[in-house]
């Protein structure tokens, strides 16, 4: 019997460093290999989790940088070690996308890709599992689907997706072609945004066929098509790696929302309320994710004694440690160890500022 997911494929982009969860995030060990919100798991083996029931391990593809696949393949060994594809250095999504694709189609020319970030939070599984079929549904009618979250707020740490008119295409859900993508917002124009009632969050993730997205990538990105036509030409032979350490490096730094999405053809977009999502973008995100105790506080340290403490945040991964609060309300407390943040939780998307300084004045132990 066959089954509309048959010739689909994860791919879990998970080569980031990350800046906004300084200090606990770091070059070294990105926020996607820290167990932020679960005591035992990463974020990236909740998002391979997330993904059992749905697709076979053998479908699930992982796109990394080199010097992180090790610890990634020790967290998730359910994964074959070929399904790892490494790149020499970030290049930036548009790349990740292209040569997970290519590996696709060398692989199964009838692929379709789920393109998904490798350090989000989605509470709601049954519902994602739903959503990620009704994408491949509308992938295979030749659209490049966007799945996008129905704001809360008037958030200005995320892009935005503008809906048009329903596709014409029957679907057993709400699909929409994309009106247009906006940048990041000022407060008051994601406030305008948000009162319309046509907007939504730019998730990051996405699906389509892989032929569908390597055909955008040759009229919109020639240049990197061609290199990632030089890498397919080996992809079977020893010379492979080679060639990508090769060609990698000249590759522009280009996202996939900007050189791709913002100028295809045919985008849909996917209206996904109800996963209970965050992108654990900021610490001020955890309060999103994480419950907090009778005073409004989320507590993630080892041991903390607190008087007349608010809406706050406490966390310290040296259980040693003792971390006590007297008289603070809506403060962000982060212990790494070497490093000590405290901040007012509207500040705390501030951090990326702080890492720019750090690497400026050349503070590379701290980065």
């Amino acid at each position: 019997m066959t089954d509309i997911l048959d010739h689909t494929y994860a791919v879990i982009m998970a080569g980031g460093g990350g800046t906004r969860l300084w200090p606990v995030s770091r070059r070294d060990r990105p926020k996607q290999m820290l167990p932020l919100l679960e005591e035992h798991r990463t974020l990236f083996q909740t998002t391979v989790d997330r993904l059992m029931g749905l697709l076979p391990p053998e479908r699930i593809l992982v796109v990394t940088v080199a010097d992180q696949a090790p610890s990634l393949q020790e967290q998730a060994p359910e994964l074959p070690a070929e399904n790892f594809l490494m790149e020499p250095l970030p290049r930036g999504t548009a790349s990740v996308v292209g040569l997970a694709a290519v590996a696709l189609r060398q692989r199964d020319p009838e692929a379709v890709m789920a393109v998904l970030p490798a350090d989000h939070f989605i509470r709601n599984r049954d519902l994602f599992h739903l959503l990620i079929r009704v994408a491949v549904d509308v992938a295979e009618k030749n659209y490049l689907v966007t799945l996008g979250i129905t704001p809360t707020y008037p958030g200005t740490g995320y892009g935005y997706i503008q809906r048009g008119e329903p596709i014409s295409e029957r679907v057993i859900y709400p699909v929409y072609h994309v009106s247009r993508f906006r940048e990041k917002p000022t407060e008051e124009q994601a406030r305008v945004m948000l009162s319309t009632g046509d907007h939504s969050w730019n998730s990051g993730m996405f699906v389509w066929k892989a032929g569908a997205i390597l055909t955008e990538i040759e009229r919109l990105m020639p240049d990197l098509y061609g290199s990632l036509c030089q890498i397919e030409s080996a992809w079977r032979t020893p010379k492979r790696d080679e060639l990508v350490q090769k060609v990698w490096p000249g590759l522009k730094n280009e996202t996939i929302d900007y050189g791709i999405m913002e100028h295809a053809e045919k985008v849909a977009v996917l209206p996904a309320g109800g996963l209970e999502w965050s992108d654990v973008g900021s610490w001020d995100s955890l309060f999103d994710v994480l419950l907090p105790d009778k005073d409004g506080n989320i507590v993630f340290a080892g041991q903390h004694i607190a008087e007349d403490t608010r809406n706050s945040l406490v966390y310290g991964n040296r259980s040693e440690r003792l971390v006590v609060t007297i008289g603070l309300h809506d403060v962000i407390i982060v212990d790494s160890g070497d490093v000590l943040l405290v901040c007012h939780k509207d500040h705390s998307q501030k951090v990326r500022a702080v890492v720019d300084t750090l690497k400026k004045n050349e503070l590379h132990q701290y980065l």
